[in-house]
């Protein structure tokens, strides 16, 4: 497989190199594949559910060809994967993905383990340790800090913006020691990540050291991630057959979205193949992606707080991406795009809870609002010219291709559920009025010391705490 770059197509490289430098040094643009190989048929023909292990080997075999061997990729992914995704049914048109089971309880453990494998693999025989830098808004970090922590050859430091994600979140993050270490930067998560991209383009850093990124610009955290949008659409697909009776629903994937790399997942695992109609892009208050499709004008600008955190991203790297998958008019047929904002994610953990039994996540609630609102007339209301403004909640005035699946019930949704609620105990206890239920996983980690080390976000002195650290 050729990897090539967002911003010099003339780029062509392997997937180690794409994996092992995380992004272009020389342009600052984001590696991706040269094309997106399908599934074999009989996966997608199969009447029973797939085994996620053996889904995820196939879909992985083409990108790492010639530079994995088939045995140590089945090993890695046996490895990554003790945990499964489940979909659970919420009511008759909607599943939920659930994505937590994993050891920090989060999404991001599927692609940081897989990734922290890979790295560890190509990092053989090199001299001296890869260094790994990475930026969070929530989740990432907890799940590259456990995925790498103790493995040989590897070094780890995460940026993290102080007092801008939950406690739980941040005592994830702050407890970890040896190869992994922590800093609270007195800033947003743009401000992290533009620390981490900066490094990463700094001549005298990177001839010094050997840097790499665990965040969505590196194409070994997104490869993954598409595993679970193949192995959720078949089984919505083949369990649609008794749960709705609808004949070849559009299977709808509905993603809360903040550096949309999750998103950008799905879209490869449909060019791969996955029976997926399209996307609804749900965001919170910092909805640069929504304004984008609803106007045609990217604008970044500084991230918001909200109760999803792990959204609060005012400029999304893989923006990049998308922008060099499709045109605008491409992702406008392809996607829908919604925000909320932190009163609507307050009453959709309630809805939800009321209306189905089920506790969700903020950042969950944000999607189910998203497909909910969609289903139950927004959708209906745009097409017919309702079209509302795009500044304020709701359906960004862009119509889909699958527009007409939801109005004539033709559509089921998935919902992904990105996090454990138990990890916003606060926000979801003042929503439905009882905590949830922490994992045992979660409750050892509240008893550990804290050892973050506090950091402005000030790229000198940034640099300066590397080249003495590291």
């Amino acid at each position: 497989m050729i990897y090539t770059d967002t911003r010099d197509k003339s780029v062509q490289t392997d997937f180690r190199t794409a994996v092992m430098n995380g992004m272009n040094s020389k342009t600052g643009g984001l590696y991706i594949p040269t094309s997106y190989p399908k599934i074999s048929s009989s996966y997608l023909s199969n009447s029973t559910d797939p085994s996620f292990r053996e889904l995820a080997f196939e879909m992985a075999k083409p990108y790492v060809a010639g530079e994995i061997s088939e045995d140590a990729l089945m090993g890695i992914i046996q490895d990554a994967y003790p945990f499964p995704a489940k979909v659970v049914p919420l009511d008759q048109v909607t599943y939920v993905l659930e994505l937590f089971h994993g050891p920090t309880c989060a999404f991001k453990d599927f692609g940081a383990r897989f990734m922290a494998r890979v790295m560890s693999y190509f990092n053989r025989g090199e001299n001296g340790k890869l260094h790994i830098l990475v930026a969070t808004s929530g989740d990432t970090g907890s799940a590259v800090g456990s995925a790498f922590h103790n493995v040989e050859g590897l070094d780890v430091t995460i940026l993290y913006p102080e007092g801008k994600i939950s406690p739980l979140q941040e005592k994830q993050l702050s407890t970890f020691t040896g190869n992994v270490r922590a800093l609270k930067v007195k800033g947003t998560f743009d401000d992290c990540q533009k620390l981490v991209k900066t490094a990463f383009t700094d001549a005298e850093l990177r001839k010094k050291f050997r840097l790499s990124s665990a965040n969505s610009i590196n194409i070994s955290r997104l490869l993954p991630q598409s595993f679970y949008y193949m192995y959720s659409a078949l089984v919505a697909k083949n369990r649609s057959r008794n749960d709705n009776h609808i004949e070849n629903p559009s299977i709808i994937a509905v993603v809360p979205s903040g550096n949309f790399g999750n998103l950008t997942s799905g879209l490869i695992a449909r060019e791969m193949g996955a029976p997926i109609a399209g996307f609804v892009a749900a965001t919170n208050d910092n909805h640069t992606i929504p304004d984008w499709i609803a106007t045609g004008e990217y604008k970044p600008r500084a991230s918001v707080q909200t109760y999803s955190n792990a959204m609060d991203v005012g400029a999304p790297s893989n923006y990049e991406r998308i922008q060099s998958m499709y045109t605008l008019d491409q992702v406008r047929t392809l996607f829908a795009s919604y925000w909320t904002d932190n009163a609507g994610t307050l009453k959709a953990i309630d809805d939800c809870h009321t209306t189905t039994g089920y506790t969700i996540d903020p950042h969950g609630a944000v999607a189910w609002k998203a497909w909910n609102d969609i289903r139950s007339g927004a959708m209906k209301d745009l097409v017919e010219g309702k079209k509302g403004d795009y500044t304020k909640p709701g359906l960004t005035p862009n119509i889909p291709s699958w527009a007409n699946s939801i109005i004539e019930q033709k559509a089921v949704g998935i919902v992904l559920e990105t996090a454990h609620p138990a990890k916003f105990g606060a926000t979801v206890s003042k929503a439905i009025g009882s905590n949830p239920v922490i994992p045992d996983r979660l409750e050892k980690v509240m008893l550990l010391p804290e050892h973050a080390i506090p950091m402005n976000a000030n790229y000198d002195e940034f640099k300066a705490f590397l080249m003495e650290t590291l």
